[in-house]
This record gives C-alpha cells, structure tokens and sequence, in this order.
C-alpha cells in the first residue's frame, strides 16, 4: 500500500488508540489526508493543541450512530479504522441501549457508509472480551465483530472489504487498571480482584502497527490475532506499587479470571503464522484470501492467556509502563 497516495479515516480518533495511529501515521507513512471523526470538540480541540496540528489532518465533528454524517465524512476516503466504541464495562451494563447503539448499531452504519461511499478497506478494532463474552460489552464487541466479518457479502467481490482485527490489554489505554495502581499507592494499600488473575497485555505502539501491518495484508473477512505475551496481575501489582499492602476484592460482575484471544471453536478455522493468527471467515460468499504460508492449528487448540507460552516479568512490566507513560 502506498499511504502517501490515500485518504485514511480513523472513527473514535481522540482516543487512545487514534491519538497514537495518528502520531505514527503522520511520523513514518505520510498519508495523502487524515480525517480525526469523533463526537467531543474539547477532546478534537485538545488534541490540536497537544501538537496534532499537520496540513494533512482534518477534524470531523460526528457520532457513528448518525449514518448521515458518516456518509459525509467518508466522501473521498479510501481507508477506515474503526476504533470509536463505548467500552467502560460498568457503563456499558447501566446503560445497556447506549452500548448497543453505538457498538453495534454503529458498526452496521460505518459499514453501509463504507460500502456506498466506496471505501476501499475498513479495519475494525475488537477485544479479547468478545471472545465467550460474559459482560454487554464483551457481546457487543462480538456482534460488531460478525458484522464486519460478513460485511464483505454486502459488498459482494471487488467492492469494499472489512475484516477485524482483536487483541487484549493495552498499557497507558484510557482506564487502564495501572493509574488505579498509581493512586492507591500514595495511600500504601492497592486492590486487586484475585491474585490468580491472567491477560494479555501489549503496548500502544505495538498495537497500532499490527493494525497497519494488517491493513496491507488484509482480502476481507479475516480477523487477525496478533502473538501477545500473558501478565500476572500480582506481577503488574509489584511492577506498580512496590511493598503495598494488597485488599483482595474479589472478581467484579461480568469479568473473567483469564482472557481467550482465540476460543476452540474458532481454532478449527484459524491458520497460525510466525507472530500471529489469522481466524477466516466460515461462510466467506465472496472470494476469500488465500492463506497459503499459514500452518492450521491442533484439535482443541484454545490461545488463553493463563496457557500462553510468553509471559512478561515484572521487570518487563516496568519496562513497558515506563515507555507508555512516555508516549501519553
């Protein structure tokens, strides 16, 4: 993929994530235009002032619940990513009809607006959380993820492709556990939920460029796991606040001890490559990728994050915060 030659969109682009796409988009691929669409003009106008100020970048007023206003937006755009969410899972429970709407409804109304505005490709940012999903948010995520999967049957072969792309925490993300950490610190005592506790964890950066690294590899239909290391959140509670008492609060409604990037049943139609997986489409009507070079998975395989084979010590854990806060 040329970038220099493409107009790229990016919904939810004052989040963390498009905060950081944007950053690299700007730094090493140089796009053509790129579009910052999101709903909150303090967050667009801070963001302006924080040094996202280029002669290539718009700002876009707009909700991905108003399908009229995406179709504005996505005149003349060739590349979407799709990162504008709600994803605070207590929020998301109280307010079960928001989440819906702008999960799910939204995702049926980027990609109508995709497909008749003649997008070329759209990249849709999932969650380990849709994977057996016990909480709204995590199901929410799920239906967003179908949608784009079988999105390519709406715009049948040649026209628009979609595919996702999932993967698990994020260190310096918007409501990260590490700032709770920080707080409780100054007080001597943090809380943790069960010390058994297990996730995948990634940094900002190195999750931005997997998007882009799938972007040009991308046919239609793929949802692309990327190999993550596991944490301990005993492991994160020592790299955080050292020699803190620690209260054991026990598990909140709808969370998971441990996160699945890829559950069993979908490892039947997964192919692993050397730093990633590639989960296909089961009922691809349009001309699906081959994936040639991917090598298929053991019968029962499950990608979990308390079975995973990389683990980050508490060093590393330090290591990582350390850059994180360093990119904020």
């Amino acid at each position: 993929m040329n970038w220099q030659n493409l107009t790229v969109l990016v919904t939810g682009g004052t989040g963390s994530f498009g905060k950081k796409f944007t950053q690299i988009m700007l730094r090493e691929f140089h796009p053509k235009k790129l579009i910052i669409f999101s709903r909150d003009e303090l967050k667009q106008h801070e963001m302006r002032l924080s040094g996202f100020d280029h002669p290539s970048l718009r700002y876009f007023i707009g909700d991905v619940r108003d399908r009229q206003r995406l179709y504005r937006a996505f005149n003349g755009v060739d590349i979407v990513v799709h990162a504008a969410a709600l994803k605070q899972v207590p929020a998301c429970e109280y307010n079960p009809f928001e989440a819906i709407r702008t999960n799910i409804m939204g995702a049926k109304n980027v990609i109508d607006a995709a497909i008749d505005q003649g997008v070329k490709k759209v990249m849709a940012i999932s969650t380990d959380k849709a994977v057996n999903p016990t909480n709204l948010y995590g199901a929410t995520k799920l239906c967003a993820e179908k949608l784009f999967v079988q999105g390519n049957s709406y715009s049948g072969e040649g026209g628009t492709r979609f595919s996702c792309t999932r993967y698990g925490n994020v260190v310096g993300s918007r409501g990260s556990v590490i700032p709770l950490f920080k707080k409780q610190q100054e007080n001597g005592k943090i809380t943790v939920t069960d010390k058994q506790m297990t996730r995948f964890w990634l940094a900002l950066e190195q999750g931005v460029l997997f998007v882009i690294r799938c972007f040009e590899q991308m046919q239609g239909g793929e949802v692309f796991v990327p190999k993550i290391p596991s944490m301990r959140i005993m492991d994160l509670a020592e790299a955080v606040a050292p020699g803190c008492e620690i209260e054991f609060v026990g598990i909140r409604p709808g969370e998971k001890l441990h996160e699945v990037l890829i559950s069993r049943d979908e490892s039947r139609h997964t192919l692993e490559l050397e730093d990633m997986f590639v989960i296909q489409p089961v009922h691809p009507w349009w001309k699906p990728a081959n994936w040639g070079q991917g090598r298929p998975l053991p019968n029962g395989y499950e990608y979990a994050s308390d079975t995973n084979t990389q683990w980050l010590t508490v060093e590393e854990l330090r290591q990582m915060i350390g850059e994180g806060e360093r990119e904020q």
